[in-house]
């Protein structure tokens, strides 16, 4: 049996979900942005009010590690070992370029060969990306990439790709070429977790609680403000 609470706030918005045996029962969100360090802990209280008006029990805490906003993953993995902590729950890492695939395979029909690149929006032409297959096996590792028309042409030549994700618009006039798909508005989404977190609870695959951290891909750098004059 497994009874998953799933937390998600690796951009913009936040959003919690929870799955019982892979089963979707609860989920809330809120897409506001910058203001996750107030919502998030609200849609937690709802999500453990339902689980325990429902005589449930959980059994992990599942997060989107990264990469992403470093303050959003921040308030997102100390939420999930809040929640591990004080219930005595294994604490789940979904990778968030993964979890922006899944809702594409599960909602669309894609040609055996497709390669499915998530992105992230980095600042300026920079994406966190990766290329999956449709089983999610790792084409190309997560890094953090500058785009230009060369930047996927090697797998563009060989697979249709399906680009998505926050960082995927402002690539799509660079990224000129027919294999080329753009699937607008994915975002990641705690309900879309589920497949990912059961996957790493059936292998086993739990993470330390004491020190687990986000998996920020590069160093935070702090933009200081511009003096007024």
């Amino acid at each position: 049996m497994s009874l998953i609470l799933n937390i998600e706030s690796a951009i913009d918005g936040c959003s919690v979900a929870v799955s019982d045996e892979g089963r979707l029962v609860f989920h809330e969100e809120d897409q506001s942005i910058h203001n996750n360090a107030v919502s998030l802990g609200l849609l937690v209280d709802n999500a453990l009010a339902f689980v325990d008006s429902h005589g449930m029990k959980l059994d992990a805490v599942a997060v989107s590690e990264g990469p992403g906003s470093y303050t959003g993953l921040r308030i997102g993995v100390s939420m999930a070992k809040g929640v591990c902590y004080g219930r005595g729950l294994k604490l789940i890492a979904v990778p968030t370029l993964k979890l922006l695939c899944v809702r594409l395979l599960l909602t669309e029909e894609l040609p055996d060969d497709a390669l499915l690149c998530p992105m992230i929006d980095a600042r300026r032409m920079e994406v966190y990306s990766a290329l999956y297959d449709r089983a999610l096996k790792t084409v190309r590792e997560i890094r953090a990439d500058i785009v230009d028309r060369e930047t996927y042409l090697e797998y563009l030549e060989k697979h249709p790709v399906w680009f998505l994700g926050n960082g995927s618009t402002k690539c799509r006039d660079v990224i000129d070429h027919p294999a080329a798909h753009f699937i607008e508005d994915v975002i990641p989404e705690a309900r879309w977790m589920f497949p990912l977190a059961e996957q790493s609870f059936n292998r086993d695959e739990f993470r330390d609680v004491a020190y687990f951290e986000p998996y920020y891909l590069k160093d935070f750098i702090a933009v200081k403000p511009k003096k007024q004059v």
